[in-house]
């Protein structure tokens, strides 16, 4: 087969692309289809924009799949319908705002990350810090709608949820399970709004919060579901290790445990999205996204054996082992 050069093209300009999504969602582009197609002058009329500036967006947006085009009208394909113009329960707008805003400017500076090894540094003020966790929050949201969806959570009655960032993970697997009830472990700061948001789900009936700090917490108790979800790439492998550990110290013989992370593999085609969150954690705040081998080894060493592991769309993986 001849090589072509199409390949290299896209990735390199892959940013051109991105800069205009956040565009497009910025002056509501996709909102202004929400009710139904539009030609470009009764687009540039609903976002205020050029007509000029408005198609080159439509254009962009139809290129890359987000828009459908007929006759001169353009409207929304169902990813852009259910996340970006309010179809779904998930509007990923913030999440991409804060690519845009803050983690485009971030991946300037990247050569330097790649040079030296020294991980990034994130200088945000108040206001940028707000976009930073609405942005974040909006993605774990995501994540926990696509993880809810992956799996099966009616078998499992006693839940612990330890040292993650957002309740909507358990939340999700609770959604299956009236039976089901869920205690949170997590570092001090990541468990006031926990309360808040069990019961306006319904559930705080079903859930308890304990503070404790993740690296050396160890929770005990009898689960017979854990969930470690976006922990691991925030702590070095000792203490990781000594988490998993504190894990299986709380789970009854043949409970199942679900890691929820982005990881390295040993595939022959690495799973790009990992990847490339390998360079956005490190480039800003040197977080570290690990060989799938390398997490293996740390379950076998702390009483877990690995099952499967299964892809989130547009998310992480989730590693599911069993204590054994």
């Amino acid at each position: 087969m001849t090589a072509t050069p199409t390949r290299i093209v896209d990735i390199a300009i892959g940013f051109m692309g991105a800069k205009q999504l956040a565009a497009a969602t910025r002056i509501g582009l996709f909102r202004a289809l929400a009710d139904g197609p539009q030609d470009l002058a009764g687009l540039a009329s609903a976002t205020q924009h050029s007509e000029r500036q408005v198609r080159t967006l439509a254009h962009a947006m139809n290129g890359l799949g987000l828009l459908d085009r007929a006759a001169g009208r353009y409207s929304l394909a169902e990813d852009a319908k259910q996340y970006l113009a309010g179809g779904g329960e998930i509007d990923l707008s913030p999440f991409v705002a804060f690519l845009n805003d803050i983690s485009y400017p971030q991946w300037l500076g990247y050569d330097r990350t790649v040079d030296t090894d020294a991980a990034g540094t994130l200088e945000l003020d108040e206001a940028g810090w707000g976009d930073f966790m609405a942005g974040v929050m909006t993605y774990n949201a995501l994540h926990a709608e696509q993880f809810g969806a992956a799996f099966d959570f009616t078998s499992f009655r006693n839940a612990l949820d330890f040292g993650g960032l957002a309740a909507g993970f358990s939340f999700a697997a609770m959604a299956q399970n009236p039976e089901l009830t869920t205690r949170f472990v997590y570092a001090p700061g990541f468990t006031e709004s926990i309360a808040a948001e069990a019961e306006r789900a319904g559930y705080t009936s079903r859930v308890t919060v304990e503070e404790g700090e993740t690296e050396s917490t160890e929770p005990g108790g009898e689960h017979d579901l854990v969930l470690l979800t976006h922990v691991l790439h925030r702590f070095d492998a000792t203490q990781n290790q000594a988490i998993l550990a504190a894990a299986r110290g709380a789970a009854v013989a043949g409970a199942k445990l679900m890691l929820l992370d982005f990881f390295l593999d040993e595939d022959a085609t690495q799973r790009s999205i990992d990847a490339l969150h390998a360079g956005e954690y490190f480039n800003i705040d040197g977080t570290v996204v690990y060989p799938i081998a390398e997490v293996e080894g740390w379950l076998a060493e702390t009483g877990w054996a690995v099952e499967r592991l299964v892809s989130l769309p547009g998310s992480p993986r989730v590693l599911v082992a069993t204590a054994v």
